[in-house]
C-alpha cells in the first residue's frame, strides 16, 4: 500500500515537471470579444481569462490562432492542441468528445436585424396607405351616395335640398358628413315619411362606419408599427436568416425548422449582414453585441433578450488532466473576486 502511494506520488510529481517544462498549445479562433488581436496582440476575455489561468498554475502556453471555430475544435479532439478558449458553448454532444471546465461565462443567443428592417411607425406613411385610402374612398362614397339619395327624397319637401342636380351634390354631401358627425341639424330634418326613415337609417348606420372608420386608422398605424420588423423568433420564418454554420445557433434554427444562410465563420457572417444578402442574424448574443458597440449600429441592432441560456467553458482533449486543476483555480478566482473584476472590464457590472 505505502508503495502504492509513493508510486502515485511520483507520477503526480513527474507530470508536474513536464507540465511546468512543456509549452502548452491553446487553440482560438478570432470571436470578439473573447478572443481577437488588437495591435498584434492576442486579447479578449477569454484570453485575458486564460492568462491569469496560466500565471496561478505556473503554464507556459502559445495561442494557435485557426481559421475556423470547427478548426479549433478538430485540434483539441485530435490531441494536437493541449486546450481551446473563445466562446466555447458547452454542448452534450461536444462533452462525449472532449472534456470541458466549469462554466467561465453565461451566455445566449439573440437576433440581430438589418437597418433596413427597423423602422418607427409614421402617421404619414399610414394615412398614405392603401388600405386606409381604401377606406376613406369607401367612406366618402357612402356619405356622397347617402346624400344623394337624401336629395332625392327631400328635395320636394326640404328647403335645403330643393335645388338642381348640378347644384345639390355637395349640400347633399355636407349634410350627410355632418349627420355622422354631429348627428344632423334640427332646421334640416327631413319631411317626407321615407326622408324619416332614411335618416333613422342613416343615423344608426353612422355609428358603425365611425366605429368601423377608427378601427381600419388603428389597425393600419399597428401595421405599421409592426411591419418590416422581427421581435422573436417567431417572425424569423419566411425572412433571409443567417449564423455560422455547426454552431450552437444553427442547431436552433435547424430544431425549429427556419430556414438560413450557414457561413463558414464571423466575418464572411458579418460582410453578408452589412450587404444586405442576410436580414437578420442568430448568434451568440454578447458576439452580436459587441460588434454593434463597435460601430455596426449603422448596419443593424440587436433585438428582444437573449434566449436559449447556454454556457462557455474551456475545452481540453477527453482525460486531460488539465482540467482538474483548471477548475480549482477558477474557483479561486470567483471566491477572490478576480474574475469579477475580468467580467467588469470587458462587460461592465453582471446583471
Amino acid at each position: 500500500m505505502l508503495y502504492l502511494r509513493l508510486t502515485t506520488a511520483a507520477l503526480f510529481l513527474i507530470w508536474g515537471q513536464l507540465l511546468s517544462a512543456q509549452v502548452l498549445t491553446v487553440n482560438t479562433v478570432t470571436r470578439p470579444p473573447f478572443s481577437m488581436v488588437e495591435e498584434g496582440r492576442d486579447t479578449g476575455f477569454s484570453l485575458e481569462l486564460l492568462k491569469i489561468l496560466a500565471g496561478r498554475l505556473d503554464w507556459e502556453y502559445r495561442v494557435n490562432r485557426t481559421n475556423s471555430f470547427a478548426d479549433m475544435l478538430d485540434g483539441v479532439r485530435s490531441g494536437e492542441a493541449d486546450l481551446a478558449a473563445a466562446n466555447i458553448s458547452i454542448t452534450a454532444s461536444r462533452e462525449v468528445v472532449m472534456d470541458f471546465s466549469q462554466p467561465i461565462f453565461e451566455s445566449g443567443l439573440q437576433i440581430m436585424v438589418h437597418a433596413d428592417e427597423i423602422r418607427q411607425p409614421s402617421l404619414l406613411r399610414a394615412l398614405l396607405s392603401w388600405d386606409l385610402a381604401a377606406a376613406i374612398g369607401i367612406a366618402f362614397l357612402m356619405l356622397f351616395g347617402g346624400g344623394m339619395m337624401m336629395w332625392a327624397f327631400e328635395r320636394r319637401a326640404q328647403p335645403y335640398f330643393d335645388r338642381p342636380l348640378n347644384e345639390a351634390w355637395f349640400p347633399s354631401f355636407w349634410w350627410a358628413l355632418n349627420l355622422v358627425v354631429n348627428g344632423g341639424f334640427e332646421e334640416r330634418v327631413p319631411r317626407t315619411p321615407v326622408g324619416r326613415m332614411f335618416g333613422v337609417v342613416l343615423v344608426v348606420s353612422s355609428l358603425f362606419i365611425v366605429s368601423v372608420f377608427v378601427a381600419k386608422i388603428t389597425a393600419v398605424m399597428t401595421v405599421e408599427a409592426i411591419s418590416g420588423s422581427v421581435n422573436s423568433v417567431n417572425d424569423l420564418y419566411g425572412r433571409s436568416v443567417g449564423t455560422i454554420g455547426g454552431s450552437t445557433a444553427a442547431g436552433f434554427l435547424d430544431r425549429r425548422e427556419i430556414d438560413y444562410s450557414a457561413f463558414n465563420g464571423l466575418d464572411e457572417m458579418l460582410g453578408a449582414f452589412e450587404a444586405g444578402e442576410v436580414t437578420a442574424l442568430v448568434f451568440d448574443a454578447p458576439v452580436l453585441n459587441f460588434y454593434v458597440q463597435q460601430g455596426g449600429y449603422q448596419y443593424g441592432h440587436t433585438i428582444g433578450q437573449p434566449f436559449l441560456r447556454e454556457n462557455y467553458g474551456l475545452v481540453f482533449p477527453a482525460g486531460s488532466p488539465l482540467v482538474e486543476e483548471v477548475n480549482q483555480a477558477l474557483l479561486a478566482m470567483q471566491e477572490d473576486g478576480s474574475y469579477d473584476a475580468l467580467y467588469r472590464k470587458w462587460f461592465g457590472s453582471q446583471n
